[in-house]
């Protein structure tokens, strides 16, 4: 949990330097580059994609290197991983159809209301409720664990340990809270848009956490199963 394997310019400084960009572009740009900049097939929506197949990539190169005899846990987290990365990329695609612009049939523009192949624009239990049960472990992995770790350590069940996320992982949780919650509070108190369009700016930090999770825990577990 002490180690800081990943330089100080990925985990401090990229996601604040990050928000100042985007603070001064939602300040400074036209209004129609910020759409372009922020809604689909903007360089928001491809940030994140990148990102996902890196994460995609983490963890089958870790599911590989794992030996038979590693607890199934552990390779079920792993796999959990790979499938919530590839799943969400290929939404954030349409499956393709971003890329390769084919038609949506009719039959499926009257299941997603906006038109597109994909799953998470039918249904909340396809896109509002993963993405909660992501914001919850973001606020559990890169807050509260990390204060347990230094302050009742005894609280975690050491048999968990080499998942828990480093305290380094802890600026970009706050800096994604601090965003999601002072957005939605100016909306609702002082009727003021601080970012184009929210969701896209919180899930760069969502994913960005994520990667930086999965590089951490793929040096943790390559280098057990060093041979």
């Amino acid at each position: 949990m002490t180690e800081q394997t990943i330089k100080p310019i990925f985990w401090f400084w990229f996601p604040i330097i990050w928000m100042i960009g985007q603070l001064s572009a939602e300040t400074l740009l036209p209004h129609d580059l910020l759409i372009k900049i922020h809604y689909e097939g903007g360089l928001h929506e491809w940030l994140q994609i990148v990102m996902l197949i890196m994460v995609f990539g983490l963890a089958c190169k870790i599911l590989l290197s794992m030996e038979r005899t590693t607890n199934i846990w552990l390779k079920l987290w792993i796999a959990a991983a790979a499938f919530g990365s590839f799943y969400v990329a290929a939404e954030e695609v349409s499956w393709g159809q971003m890329i390769f612009h084919w038609q949506t049939p009719e039959s499926w523009k009257a299941l997603n209301y906006q038109g597109e192949m994909n799953l998470h624009n039918t249904s909340k239990w396809f896109n509002q409720k993963p993405r909660l049960l992501l914001e919850i472990g973001i606020i559990v992995g890169g807050l509260i664990i990390p204060l347990l770790y230094r302050f009742k350590m005894e609280w975690l069940p050491k048999k968990f340990i080499i998942i828990y996320p480093p305290a380094i992982l802890s600026i970009t949780a706050i800096i994604y809270t601090l965003a999601k919650f002072s957005h939605k509070i100016s909306k609702m108190f002082f009727d003021v848009r601080i970012f184009q369009r929210a969701s896209e700016v919180e899930e760069l930090y969502l994913y960005f956490f994520v990667l930086l999770y999965m590089v951490v825990l793929s040096q943790r577990i390559l280098k057990q199963h060093k041979p």
